[in-house]
C-alpha cells in the first residue's frame, strides 16, 4: 500500500520535498519502497504531530512532535509543569478504514461514522473491548502538569474536559496564547491545545473524558458517532474505586465551542511572537462548503439529488494530480498538464451564503473539477476572508495551512460584512494559529505573510470533506536570495 507522511504544522522552511501532501509535494511511498524525511524546524516550539496524508490512514499513522525551547532561555513564558504528558485524541473504526473511505467514494455518500474515540490508543471503559483498559495519568497533589493535547481524529471535532478541575490554555497550534482559563476544551483535526492543570483536589480518581461536537445543526444529523472515551486523572495514593465524571456540553453546543475558539488570544511579545502584517497585498474572499457533483455515467450514485457528495473552495473542487506533484512541476516549470494557477480571489456569485434557502439551490451547488493553485509573490502578504456557506447544511470547517501559520484578526456567525466586521480586527494579540475551526455558518478573518517559497496545500482537516474537493493551493514564488530560493528535490525523492 502506498504512503507518506505530513510533518503537521511545520514550516519547512527550505525543506519543502518533506512537506508530505500526497501529489502536491511529492508522490506515495510505493510499496516495497522508502523515503527519508530530512527537514528543518525553524523559528517554531510547541506542540505538532505527524500524520499519513493520504486518505482514511490517518486515522491510525499519527503520533505527537513535540519541538522543545533552544537551550540558553529560560524553557516558557510560564512556570515549569512538573511535567508534560502527550494527550492525542484518536477515531477509531471496527473495520478496514481502506473499505470504509471506498465504501463512501464508491457510492458519493458520506463514509460510515466511526465506532470510537481513544485517548493515548485506548478507548476506555465505556466501549466493551477496553472496559478494563483505560489510559492512566499517575498525578501528585499540588503539583502543575502540561498536557499536551491533539486531535489527532478523522471527521470530528471534540469536547474535552477533566472532572472536577480548570485548565488554563497556554498554547495552540505550537503558539504561545495569553493565559485562559477554561473548564472545556474544543479541538477540530489538526489541532493542538497546551494546557496546564494543577493537582489541587482531593486525593481520588478523577476521567478525563472526550466526546464529539457536531456543528451541523441536530435536525441535520441523522448519524453521528455518540460514544464517549475516557482516561483516569489518578492522584498518588487515592484509594478510591470509581473515578468521577466530568459533565460533557452536549454534542450540538455551539455556542461553548464558539466561546472557546473565540476566547483565545497570542502572547504578544512572547516566545516566537509573530506581529500581524499592517500592509495587505492580496485579498481574497474563500467561501467554503459541501457541494454535489453530478453522476458519472454508468455509475452508482446515493448522494443528494441522485448525485455524488462533493465539496469546495470558491466553488472550485480539488483534484489531485496524478502523474506527477505539483511541486516537482513548479520546480521545473512544466505545470502543464499538472495544475493551473487561476485559483480566483473570489466566488463566482455573491449570494446570501449562510441562508438555508439556498441549501439545495441547482444553480450553485454544483462545482467544477479542477486542480488549481493562486500565485503569490515572494513575501507578500496575503488577507483571506472564509465564508461558510449553507449547502447542504452549515457545519464548521477546520481548514489547515501547510507552511505557514496566519493570525486569525476575527470571526462570528453569518455572513461577513467588510464594514462592520473589520472594526472587530484585532491587531494586537492575535491568536496565531495553522488550522482553523471557523464558526458554523459563520465566517473568519486571517493574514498570513507568503515568506516561505514553493507549493503549499489548504484544506479541509475532515477527510471526508478533503477527499471530495475542499482544497486549494497556493504557488509561492522564489525570493531573491539562495535561503528564499527553492532547493531541488532530494535524489530518494519518490517517483510517480
Amino acid at each position: 500500500m502506498t504512503n507518506q507522511l505530513d510533518m503537521h504544522g511545520i514550516f519547512q522552511l527550505q525543506t519543502p520535498w518533506a512537506d508530505g501532501a500526497v501529489y502536491v509535494t511529492q508522490c506515495p511511498i510505493r510499496p516495497g519502497q522508502s523515503y527519508t524525511y530530512r527537514f528543518n524546524v525553524t523559528g517554531q516550539e510547541g506542540t505538532l504531530w505527524w500524520h499519513a496524508h493520504l486518505g482514511f490512514l490517518r486515522s491510525t499513522i499519527y503520533g505527537a512532535l513535540i519541538i522543545r525551547p533552544k537551550h540558553g532561555r529560560s524553557a516558557y513564558p510560564f512556570a515549569k509543569p512538573h511535567k508534560e504528558i502527550p494527550i492525542l485524541l484518536g477515531e477509531w473504526w471496527n473495520a478496514s478504514v481502506v473499505d470504509i473511505e471506498n465504501g463512501g467514494l464508491d457510492f458519493g455518500v458520506t463514509p460510515n461514522v466511526s465506532n470510537g474515540y481513544s485517548i493515548n490508543g485506548k478507548p476506555g471503559d465505556l466501549y466493551p473491548c477496553s472496559q478494563n483498559d483505560l489510559y492512566k495519568i499517575e498525578v501528585e497533589q499540588g503539583k502543575t502538569y502540561m498536557l499536551r493535547i491533539i486531535n489527532a481524529a478523522l471527521n470530528n471535532q471534540l469536547f474535552f474536559k477533566i472532572a472536577n478541575h480548570k485548565m488554563t490554555v497556554v498554547a495552540i497550534d505550537a503558539t504561545y496564547t495569553d493565559p485562559y482559563d477554561t473548564d472545556i476544551v474544543v479541538t477540530g483535526p489538526g489541532q493542538t491545545v497546551d494546557v496546564l492543570i494543577k493537582a489541587d483536589q482531593l486525593v481520588g480518581l478523577y476521567y478525563m473524558a472526550a466526546r464529539t461536537y457536531m456543528s451541523i445543526p441536530p435536525e441535520f444529523v441523522f448519524l453521528y458517532d455518540k460514544t464517549i472515551t475516557r482516561a483516569i486523572f489518578a492522584y498518588k495514593g487515592s484509594k478510591s474505586k470509581i473515578p468521577v465524571m466530568p459533565t460533557l456540553p452536549d454534542s450540538f453546543d455551539t455556542p461553548t465551542a464558539h466561546k472557546f475558539h473565540t476566547n483565545l488570544t497570542g502572547l504578544a511579545g512572547g516566545p516566537q511572537w509573530v506581529p500581524v502584517p499592517l500592509h495587505v497585498d492580496e485579498h481574497m474572499f474563500m467561501t467554503v462548503g459541501v457541494n454535489i457533483e453530478p453522476c458519472p455515467k454508468d455509475a452508482t450514485c446515493r448522494g443528494p439529488l441522485e448525485g455524488r457528495l462533493s465539496s469546495s473552495i470558491n466553488n472550485e473542487s480539488f483534484v489531485l494530480p496524478q502523474n506527477a506533484s505539483m511541486l516537482e512541476a513548479f520546480y521545473y516549470g512544466n505545470r502543464s498538464g499538472v495544475y493551473t494557477t487561476d485559483f480566483p480571489d473570489n466566488p463566482p456569485l455573491t449570494f446570501d451564503y449562510t441562508n438555508a434557502y439556498f441549501s439545495f439551490d441547482e444553480s450553485l451547488i454544483y462545482a467544477p473539477k479542477s486542480t488549481k493553485a493562486k500565485k503569490l509573490k515572494f513575501n507578500a502578504s496575503v488577507e483571506i476572508v472564509f465564508q461558510n456557506t449553507a449547502f447542504l447544511a452549515v457545519g464548521s470547517h477546520p481548514m489547515h495551512f501547510h507552511g505557514f501559520n496566519f493570525h486569525v484578526l476575527a470571526q462570528g456567525i453569518g455572513n461577513y460584512d467588510a464594514v462592520e466586521d473589520r472594526k472587530k480586527f484585532n491587531f494586537v494579540n492575535p491568536q496565531i494559529r495553522n488550522t482553523i475551526a471557523f464558526p458554523p455558518g459563520g465566517w473568519a478573518v486571517i493574514r498570513f505573510q507568503a515568506n516561505n517559497p514553493g507549493i503549499w496545500l489548504v484544506h479541509c482537516h475532515l477527510e471526508e470533506h478533503m477527499n471530495v474537493g475542499m482544497s486549494m493551493a497556493f504557488e509561492v514564488e522564489n525570493g531573491p536570495t539562495p535561503s528564499s530560493t527553492l532547493p531541488p528535490p532530494p535524489s530518494d525523492l519518490p517517483k510517480c
